[in-house]
């Protein structure tokens, strides 16, 4: 194996000078090599005895030094998978999660004919588009206080021609007297000082997107005290939150007099998303 990435490489060659660099995994390297050669990683097992041509082995060099560096895959190569979409994503927006797609489902499930859905805090616009292209027939509304952020979501939206109509304002502050069936957040929920924050893809990514006071339920909780009134009778808000925040949530919940408040799990057992119906 070659000690050094090299013009004319071979991609099998390629594949393991990466591998071979300290915190690189497997799956980076076929996801960043796969970007600059706009293949697929069938294509490059298939193409393995192939030689890269000068500019490419450079670029793939230059993303495997960043991804060493910390920086997201994601934002490497500028996109996300999320409930079968691909989204453009970059440092201006948090990059959206597996277990996000939990709040898609619980939303989508119950949902009646030409609901009226409001979704805070859209970043990527994500869950709003996701909401929006399963189910057409709602009207989705998606704010954020960030217009660069807004920025991105609008161009998902048109890139997977979603119908979303998106505002700029701080939580409920973009909103007029409209009542919504369903209000749903994924808000920023880790305490400001949690050592995760400087670990990982978290370096990287929007702090306002992730941190939000000293417990991390600040946000939490004006989005609870905000949601009452903006919900019609029957309507429910959908909150995700940290793993070990259930309690907490469904304690803030019950507060504000919502009711049926319950919890439902992520794959790996923890509550992650929390309701309460008005």
């Amino acid at each position: 194996m070659a000690r050094d990435l090299t013009p004319r490489m071979t991609v099998l060659a390629a594949l393991q000078w990466a591998q071979a660099q300290p915190g690189i995994h497997r799956t980076d390297s076929h996801v960043l090599l796969g970007h600059v050669l706009g293949r697929d990683r069938g294509w490059l097992i298939a193409h393995g005895d192939d030689a890269l041509p000068g500019s490419n082995s450079a670029h793939f060099g230059r993303l495997i030094r960043r991804r060493q560096a910390g920086e997201p895959v994601a934002y490497l190569i500028g996109q996300r998978e999320f409930f079968g979409h691909s989204l453009s994503v970059g440092p201006s927006v948090l990059i959206p999660r597996p277990e996000t797609e939990l709040l898609v489902q619980q939303t989508l499930a119950g949902l009646p004919s030409g609901a009226r859905v409001l979704e805070l805090a859209t970043g990527s616009g994500a869950v709003a588009i996701s909401i929006a292209l399963a189910r057409p027939d709602v009207f989705v509304l998606a704010t954020d206080l960030s217009e660069t952020a807004l920025a991105v979501a609008r161009r998902n939206a048109q890139q997977l021609g979603a119908t979303v109509t998106f505002a700029a304002g701080d939580w409920y502050g973009a909103l007029d007297t409209i009542e919504f069936d369903r209000i749903v957040v994924n808000p920023p929920y880790i305490a400001a000082k949690d050592h995760h924050l400087q670990q990982g893809d978290l370096r990287f990514e929007p702090p306002c997107a992730l941190a939000s006071g000293a417990d991390g339920l600040e946000a939490i909780r004006v989005i609870i005290d905000g949601a009452p009134p903006r919900l019609v009778r029957d309507g429910c808000l959908l909150i995700e939150h940290g793993y070990n925040q259930g309690d907490a949530v469904r304690a803030l919940l019950q507060a504000q007099g919502l009711q049926h408040v319950c919890s439902w799990q992520d794959l790996a057992g923890h509550d992650r998303v929390s309701t309460g119906v008005r």
